[in-house]
């Protein structure tokens, strides 16, 4: 009596697979245990043997076919001499059962299930000189794994050990040992504070709004470093007018200046214009125990490196202490980001919407530099720009990139 033949279905959540490749022609034997097609799904292709014995009367589902449905016809199986019908009319199917998963798969195969009482792995030994009988491919996983089929009891017709029958006698012993198994341990569960929740928002609609563009430069520091340590050197060791000037500080004031020098980036896109700031005020990314805020330098392009080095000290502390005033950090035409004093070599930061750039800020460090034919060691910096190309184009982010270096390279128009 004909009977269809099913997809199978290769794993417990495959709900669809695609017909690789007939290993079996329509008129072909087909002996039950014989390998027939290969399925493919999204993790594996796998090699599937027939169940039952007959004429392969007809492949319903060509090869290549994607997206067919477990438990659907797959092709129908008839016995010799029989009229093949139409599918409709074809006896209750029976599901084709998937081979070992070959080389051909994407992943580590699953462990099977461990067998259960309606389906016995061993019987006593048979009488002896009692034939076996096996399907071909139980008989090579048999072999291969050294496994006696006389005390392996079949679940296929008339008694017939299938490639299951083998597996299952094969996992037995394992299957014990995967109850040892400890749990895992229990995930940890933090809820989001409104501050994260706000974070998340805005940078999610940074990244899938505004369309960034990179820009990325290497910065000598040693002039700007001796400057530095020169103006400290000068300071009172107490006493009000007592001050100790950071590379942070002497950045915010070098990217001030080069916006007062390229304009174009210290601003602003809306659907219907772009707005132009004349007042420079630098948002500076200060990290907090429960995020991240950016707390401002107002016209910092107009004030001295000591005025910006006590504003920047004291709005850091006070955003730490969660006493920040919101006009103190609502607002800002620009922003930097330095991760210099952990290291970093270089990174590229997330707009800070509205605005239309942010600077990335990495640790200086030794680098060999080419000066004219001669090779020499210099402290460099790798800066990047991050740029909304819907308000600036990249020649006018490299012009300011440009800039920047010159003004951080010849520091001393940091104190004039």
């Amino acid at each position: 009596m004909a009977t269809n033949i099913l997809m199978p279905a290769l794993s417990p959540t495959m709900t669809e697979g695609t017909v690789s490749r007939w290993l079996k022609k329509e008129g072909d034997k087909v002996k039950s245990g014989d390998l027939i097609a290969e399925i493919e799904t999204d993790k594996a292709t796998m090699e599937v043997e027939a169940v039952d014995e007959g004429i392969l009367g007809r492949i319903v589902v060509p090869e290549g076919t994607e997206g067919v449905k477990v438990n659907s016809p797959i092709a129908i199986l008839v016995e010799e001499g029989e009229t093949v019908p139409e599918l409709a009319e074809a006896a209750p199917a029976k599901t084709a059962e998937p081979a070992p998963q070959t080389a051909r798969q994407n992943e580590a195969p699953k462990a099977p299930a461990a067998p259960t009482a309606s389906s016995p792995t061993s019987a006593p030994a048979p009488v002896a000189g009692k034939r076996v009988f096996a399907s071909p491919l139980a008989r090579r996983i048999a072999a291969k794994k050294g496994l006696d089929l006389s005390g392996v009891k079949g679940t296929g017709p008339n008694g017939r050990i299938l490639r299951r029958d083998v597996e299952n006698a094969q996992i037995a012993a394992p299957a014990k040992a995967e109850a040892a198994i400890a749990a895992p341990a229990e995930v940890k569960r933090v809820a989001n504070s409104t501050m994260r929740k706000v974070i998340a928002r805005r940078l999610s609609e940074s990244k899938q709004n505004v369309p960034h563009f990179y820009v990325a430069v290497d910065i000598e520091l040693d002039a700007l470093l001796a400057l530095r340590a020169q103006l400290n050197a000068a300071s009172p060791s107490e006493g009000e007018g007592q001050f100790k000037i950071s590379v942070n500080d002497m950045m915010i004031k070098a990217v001030a200046l080069a916006l007062r020098s390229c304009p174009g980036l210290n601003v602003q896109f809306t659907e219907a214009e772009t707005l132009h700031f004349p007042d420079i005020d630098i948002s500076m990314a200060v990290s907090i125990p429960d995020g991240l805020i950016t707390p401002i330098i107002r016209q910092a392009d107009r004030k001295s490196l000591r005025d910006i080095s006590a504003e920047a000290r004291d709005l850091a502390k006070r955003a730490r202490d969660g006493k920040l005033k919101p006009e103190e950090f609502q607002g800002g035409t620009f922003s930097i980001s330095n991760m210099g004093m952990f290291g970093v070599r270089e990174f590229s930061a997330i707009i800070n919407p509205p605005q239309a750039g942010i600077l990335a800020i990495a640790a200086g460090e030794k680098r060999a530099v080419v000066r004219g034919d001669e090779l020499a060691v210099a402290t460099v910096m790798t800066a990047t720009l991050s740029v909304d190309h819907r308000a600036v184009d990249g020649a006018l982010g490299a012009q300011w990139l440009n800039a920047l270096r010159d003004i951080v390279q010849n520091p001393y128009r940091l104190v004039i």
